[in-house]
């Protein structure tokens, strides 16, 4: 969308853009290509001495540069998905390995053992654990081989139950499914350009000038960003890891990580997804500007005058293409969990809908309530799911309405699979300064509010 909005706002401005003049010394600098004065163009600005900033023929190159653009980042992210998700197939049979007897019995929570003994300690728990250094040069080449291994999935989904859910959510809570549709909602982000990543590409574009031989060092960037991440995410886990042995050397059950912010870089889950959305776009924008050149000037040209130019581009497109999708976006989908909060998609598109019904309604109650007077304060109602530190509902500030609102029912194999017929009873009327008394055999009204149908009534 923002691509589409500068190609617009290019073509209104195309005119006074090819007007404006400046000295020609600057008009002399930042060339792609070593200047020659053929004077075969027409310029306006040569009768004031000075040259235009940009003519109509490089706004119009630009347009197709733009339009390129756009395409080779969306093959990429549809190539990346697709890759991710291939690897990410085989989670599915970790996922029902967890419902099994034989997990459940080399699991038991009543069984004490010592951290380093365990599967998870044996992998994470080792010397190079407690030195930084060598923690990120093992972490480093550990991310070549088995990226995701099956005890780390095993104990984060373990750690992330443990964290935000109840202890029965073990053997119902679908955590591949949760990973699934937390990354379809990153991936909405990643398709799109923010203006912080144009902006970024308006700098990389700069520097394809004459002299700067940026085809030798700027392929590199996203390789370097996207290798920096990988050994981040490996890092993270080893550090849970190292967290759970300075509870104490003797665990009971399997280890309990501990999800925490404070785990990422500055604090923040998301910077580890604006990395990555920003190595696929610079990746899409060196072989969208290896085709344009290409298609538009041919070969050899001042843009690519050696075959390593080309070679060195491909190569590493192809190449950070397979780390970014095959290995760090699995990697990533499972460590972004790990973050203190829960994300949105934690509800099933029922369960969204009926909490946002119960809200909006109670909102419409408070409001009816104020304007006649008759409300009482926050401080004194009773907790509810729309009040109190427990509650649920700020995880849907942010989700977006479409995903529970389609036509389809998900099942999720969760605490709130029963919400498939979820009922939000709101009573019209209802007397707030005088609740009926739960000592004459009626409940609070609130307790009336939401509700889920009980497991036994269910057929």
């Amino acid at each position: 969308m923002l691509l589409g909005f500068i190609s617009l706002l290019l073509t209104v401005l195309q005119e006074h853009l090819s007007n404006i003049c400046v000295p020609r010394k600057v008009g002399h600098s930042w060339h792609p290509c070593k200047y020659t004065d053929s004077g075969k163009y027409y310029d306006p600005c040569i009768k004031k001495g000075k040259i235009q900033l940009v003519s109509a023929y490089g706004i119009h190159q630009l347009h197709i540069f733009i339009f390129i653009l756009a395409i080779c980042h969306i093959i990429y992210c549809i190539l990346t998905y697709g890759l991710g998700k291939l690897k990410m197939r085989k989670w599915k049979s970790w996922e029902d390995e967890t419902k099994t007897d034989e997990y459940q019995y080399y699991n038991d929570p009543e069984r004490f053992r010592f951290a380093r003994e365990t599967s998870f300690g044996r992998r994470h728990l080792n010397f190079w654990s407690r030195w930084p250094l060598l923690l990120w040069i093992v972490c480093f080449f550990r991310q070549f081989v088995r990226s995701v291994a099956k005890v780390d999935y095993f104990t984060l989904r373990h750690g992330f139950i443990t964290e935000h859910l109840t202890p029965q959510s073990q053997a119902s809570f679908n955590f591949q499914k949760y990973i699934n549709r937390s990354l379809e909602e990153d991936f909405k982000v990643i398709v799109g350009i923010s203006p912080v990543i144009w902006f970024c590409a308006v700098v990389f574009l700069l520097t394809n000038t004459n002299g700067w031989y940026s085809y030798f060092w700027l392929p590199f960037i996203p390789l370097i960003i996207i290798l920096l991440v990988g050994a981040k995410l490996q890092v993270i886990i080893t550090k849970m890891g190292m967290r759970v042995l300075d509870r104490g050397d003797v665990i009971k059950g399997s280890p309990v990580v501990q999800p925490s912010d404070d785990l990422f870089w500055f604090g923040s889950p998301r910077f580890l997804l604006f990395l990555i959305h920003f190595v696929l776009f610079l990746n899409a924008f060196q072989i969208a500007f290896l085709a344009w050149s290409y298609y538009e000037f041919g070969y050899p040209s001042c843009y690519h005058e050696n075959i390593e130019d080309i070679i060195i581009r491909v190569s590493m497109g192809a190449i950070i293409q397979f780390l970014c999708s095959y290995v760090t976006l699995p990697l990533y989908a499972l460590v972004n969990q790990m973050g203190s909060k829960m994300r949105p998609v934690i509800f099933s598109n029922n369960v969204a809908t009926a909490l946002r019904g119960w809200h909006q309604t109670a909102k419409k109650h408070v409001k009816q309530g104020r304007a006649s007077g008759s409300s009482t304060p926050f401080s004194s109602r009773p907790a509810s799911p729309l009040h109190g530190s427990t509650s649920p509902l700020y995880l849907l500030q942010g989700y977006n309405k479409s995903n529970y609102e389609e036509g389809h029912d998900q099942d999720d194999g969760h605490d709130f699979k029963y919400a498939e017929n979820s009922i939000v009873e709101i009573e019209t009327e209802r007397d707030v300064e005088n609740p009926p008394s739960p000592s004459a055999g009626s409940r609070p009204p609130y307790q009336n509010d939401f509700s889920f149908p009980n497991k036994d009534t269910q057929t």
